[in-house]
C-alpha cells in the first residue's frame, strides 16, 4: 500500500470513528430526554427516533471492514462499546474478535452468553479458533469442538498445542497441494473446480501420495506454461521450509529476506503440514512491536485505554514500584555527599545533567540491543566485539560532549577544576551505560525473560544511581 492509500484508509478509518460518534451522541440525548419525560423503558425502545438512530448506526456498521470496526470498538469507552457491539451482526462477531486487541476483546466475550460465543466460533477456521481459544471459556470450547469434524479436531488440537510466538501459532491450514505427476492443464481444471482460492494463494504446494513436500508451484508458473507440461517439469525446490516448532521470529525474517507471500510448513519427516502467509506474519509483527513498546515503558501488558482505574493502576504497578526503590537507591546516592552539595552549590545544578545523558545514551544502546537479538544477529562470538564497540562510541561522546559541557560549566562557575569534573563523570557515566546497556538485555535473553521488559527502567536506574556517585564522588575527591 502507497502513502496515499495508507494516509486514505487512516483518514476512512477517523471519518468512519467521528460518524460513529455523532449517532451514539444522538442517542444518549434521546435517551435522556425520554427519562426526563419519565416514559417507561418499552416506550423508550419503540421511540421511533430511538430506532432510527440505532437503524442508522446499524448501517453504517454493516459497510465497515471488520477491522475498521474493531478499531472503532478499541476507542470507544465500555458503555458505547457495548451499544456498538450489540448492533454488530452475529455472522461478523468472529472475525470482529479476531481483530480486536487481547484487552478489548475480554470485554466484548464478557458481554456474550455461550450460545452466541459458539455462533460466533463456528464461522471460523481452525487456526482462528486457536487464537480466540486462550479466551474462551471451558464449556464454549467443548461444544465448539463437538461442532467440527474429525479431521477439524485434530487441526484445532494441533494449532492449540503450539506455544505462543511459535511458526505453529502462525499456521494455517487452508492450502492448495498437487501432484508432481499431472499436467498443467489438470492442476488449471483442479482450480476452476474450486469455489475459491485460500487468502494470500501466490504458489500451489507439490506433494506426493504421502503428503510430503516435494516443491512448489507458483500460481505464474501455471499460467504461462504449456498446459500439456508436468508438473515436475516447471516446479521449483523450496527455498523456505518452516518447521512448527520454530519462533516465529524465524518466519519473520525469512518473509523479510525472501520477499514471501506464503511459505510451506513441515514436520521433522518433511511431511507437509500448513503454511504461514504473509498477512499472519504482519500481524506477528505489529503485535511484537506493540509489546515491545509496552515493555519498554514498564507495562505488564496490553491495556484496554478505557479499562477501569483498578485494573489500569495494577497492571502499572510492578515497575513503577521497581522505579520507586531504584529512586530511593539515587536518593541515599546523593544523601552521602550531602556536606559536598553545601560547600558547593553548583553540583547540585549539575549533577541531573551527568545522570540524564547517561539515561538517554543507555536507551539507545539497549534499543539497538534489543533490535539485534531479535533479527538474530548477535550471539556468544560477537558479544565481546560488540561490547568493545559500545564502549568505544561512549569514550568518544562522552569527551566531545564531556568537554562541551565541561567549558559551559567553567564558564558558569568560573571554575576549570568543576569542568573537568564534568567532562570526566559525563564520560565514565556514558561507559556504564554504555556496558549495562549491553548487559542487561543480554543477561535477560540468557534468564529466557523478554528483553525488552522494563530495559529502560532499569538503565535509567543505573545511570541515576552511578551518575551521581561518579560526579558527586569526583567532586568531593578534587573540589570539596
Amino acid at each position: 500500500m502507497s502513502e496515499v492509500e495508507e494516509a486514505k484508509s487512516t483518514g476512512s478509518v477517523q471519518e468512519s470513528l467521528q460518524e460513529v460518534l455523532a449517532l451514539l451522541s444522538k442517542h444518549r440525548i434521546v435517551e435522556q430526554l425520554v427519562h426526563k419525560q419519565d416514559m417507561r423503558k418499552h416506550e423508550l425502545v419503540e421511540s421511533l427516533v430511538h430506532k432510527q438512530n440505532l437503524a442508522e448506526l446499524r448501517k453504517k456498521l454493516d459497510t465497515l471492514h471488520p477491522a475498521d470496526v474493531a478499531y472503532i470498538l478499541e476507542a470507544l469507552p465500555l458503555e458505547d462499546r457495548l451499544i456498538v457491539w450489540s448492533l454488530v451482526r452475529a455472522e461478523r462477531d468472529g472475525e470482529i474478535l479476531l481483530e480486536v486487541s487481547d484487552a478489548v476483546r475480554e470485554t466484548l466475550i464478557a458481554d456474550m452468553n455461550p450460545e452466541e460465543l459458539v455462533a460466533a466460533t463456528g464461522q471460523l477456521d481452525t487456526d482462528e479458533i486457536a487464537d480466540l481459544a486462550p479466551d474462551l471459556p471451558e464449556e464454549v470450547i467443548e461444544d465448539v469442538f463437538e461442532a467440527l469434524s474429525t479431521e477439524e479436531r485434530e487441526q484445532l488440537r494441533a494449532a492449540m498445542s503450539y506455544v505462543e510466538d511459535s511458526v505453529g501459532a502462525l499456521m494455517d491450514f487452508e492450502m492448495v497441494t498437487v501432484r508432481e505427476d499431472v499436467t498443467l492443464e489438470v492442476v488449471l481444471r483442479y482450480l476452476r473446480r474450486l469455489d475459491e482460492l485460500p487468502d494470500h494463494t501466490d504458489q500451489l504446494f507439490v506433494v506426493d501420495r504421502a503428503e510430503f513436500l516435494k516443491g512448489i508451484l507458483p500460481l505464474g508458473k501455471v499460467l504461462v506454461n504449456d498446459p500439456d507440461r508436468l508438473v515436475s517439469e516447471v516446479m521449483i525446490p523450496d527455498r523456505v521450509r518452516l518447521e512448527p516448532g520454530q519462533k516465529a521470529e524465524t518466519a519473520a525474517q525469512a518473509f523479510e529476506r525472501y520477499d514471501l507471500v506464503s511459505a510451506p510448513v513441515v514436520d521433522e519427516r518433511g511431511k507437509l503440514i500448513g503454511r504461514v502467509t504473509v498477512a499472519a506474519v504482519v500481524d506477528y509483527i505489529r503485535e511484537e512491536s506493540e509489546s515491545e513498546m509496552l515493555n519498554l515503558g514498564g507495562l505488564r501488558e496490553e491495556e484496554d485505554i478505557f479499562a477501569s482505574v483498578w485494573k489500569s493502576a495494577k497492571n502499572r504497578w510492578m515497575w513503577l514500584a521497581v522505579n520507586l526503590v531504584t529512586a530511593f537507591i539515587a536518593s541515599r546516592v546523593i544523601g552521602l555527599f550531602e556536606g559536598s552539595i553545601q560547600k558547593l552549590v553548583a553540583l547540585a545544578a549539575l549533577m541531573p545533567i551527568v545522570a540524564g545523558i547517561g539515561g538517554n545514551s543507555g536507551n539507545q544502546t539497549i534499543t539497538m540491543i534489543v533490535r539485534a537479538m531479535a533479527l538474530g544477529q548477535i550471539h556468544r562470538a560477537n558479544a565481546k566485539a560488540l561490547l568493545t564497540k559500545e564502549i568505544a562510541i561512549s569514550l568518544l561522546n562522552g569527551l566531545v560532549w564531556g568537554t562541551i559541557f565541561g567549558f559551559f560549566a567553567t564558564m558558569l562557575y568560573h571554575s576549570l577544576s568543576l569542568g573537568l569534573v564534568m567532562m570526566a563523570a559525563m564520560t565514565l557515566n556514558l561507559v556504564v551505560a554504555a556496558t549495562f546497556g549491553v548487559f542487561i538485555p543480554m543477561l535477560m535473553h540468557r534468564l529466557g525473560r523478554d528483553p525488552a521488559v522494563g530495559s529502560s527502567v532499569l538503565i535509567t536506574a543505573i545511570t541515576d544511581s552511578g551518575g551521581f556517585f561518579i560526579f558527586l564522588g569526583l567532586a568531593t575527591l578534587f573540589l570539596v
